[in-house]
C-alpha cells in the first residue's frame, strides 16, 4: 500500500512541479525563447490553454495553471486519503492540496538552488539552456541575500544562506498546517 501511495505521491509532484514552473518562470523574468522553457510551455500547454479560455488570469497571477496544479494535488490527496481508508474532508483535502503547492514551489527552488551551486562546481562559466533557465529561477531568491553577504575567499555563500532560509520556510508552512485543519 505505501509503494502504491508513494508512486501516486510522486507523480502527483512531478506533474506539480511541472506547473509550478510554468507558474513560476514569468514571475522571476524568464527566457521564454531558452528550448528548456519552451519545452515546458508545450507539455503544459494543451492542458493549460483550454483552461485559460474559461478562467482569465488576475494580473500577473496565471489562475489557470495555479487552478490545474490544485487540481492535481487536490485529487492525489483524496485516492491518499481513499487508499488508507480515512475520512474525506472537503476542508482537509482543500487545505493540504494548498500547502502541497507552497511546499513544493520552495522545494522547487531548494533544489534549484542546489543544481546551480553543483554545476557552478562542475562546469563553471559554461552556457547551457538547463543551466540558464536554473539561473533565471534562482536569480531573484539569491539577490536579496547577495546584496547583504559577500563573496568570502572568492566563494559565494549566499546560496547557503537561501537555502537555510527556504528550508525554513518550508518547516513553517508545514507547522502551520496542523492550523488550518
Amino acid at each position: 500500500m505505501r509503494a502504491l501511495i508513494y508512486i501516486i505521491d510522486t507523480i502527483a509532484s512531478l506533474i506539480t512541479l511541472l506547473l509550478l514552473l510554468r507558474f513560476w518562470l514569468p514571475w522571476v523574468g524568464a527566457d521564454f525563447r531558452n528550448p528548456m522553457a519552451q519545452g515546458i510551455l508545450q507539455v503544459t500547454s494543451p492542458l493549460i490553454n483550454p483552461l485559460r479560455r474559461v478562467i482569465p488570469a488576475i494580473g500577473r497571477i496565471d489562475t489557470a495553471t495555479v487552478l490545474l496544479a490544485l487540481v492535481v494535488q487536490v485529487i492525489a490527496v483524496t485516492i491518499v486519503l481513499l487508499l488508507v481508508g480515512a475520512p474525506l474532508s472537503v476542508r482537509f483535502v482543500l487545505v493540504s492540496a494548498i500547502f502541497e503547492l507552497v511546499k513544493l514551489s520552495l522545494l522547487m527552488f531548494t533544489f534549484a538552488i542546489i543544481i546551480r551551486i553543483v554545476l557552478s562546481w562542475v562546469a563553471p562559466g559554461t552556457y547551457n539552456p538547463a543551466t540558464a533557465l536554473i539561473a533565471n529561477l534562482t536569480d531573484p531568491v539569491l539577490r536579496p541575500f547577495r546584496r547583504f553577504i559577500p563573496p568570502i575567499g572568492g566563494f559565494d555563500v549566499s546560496p547557503i544562506f537561501a537555502i537555510i532560509l527556504l528550508g525554513a520556510l518550508s518547516i513553517l508552512v508545514e507547522d502551520s498546517r496542523a492550523l488550518f485543519l
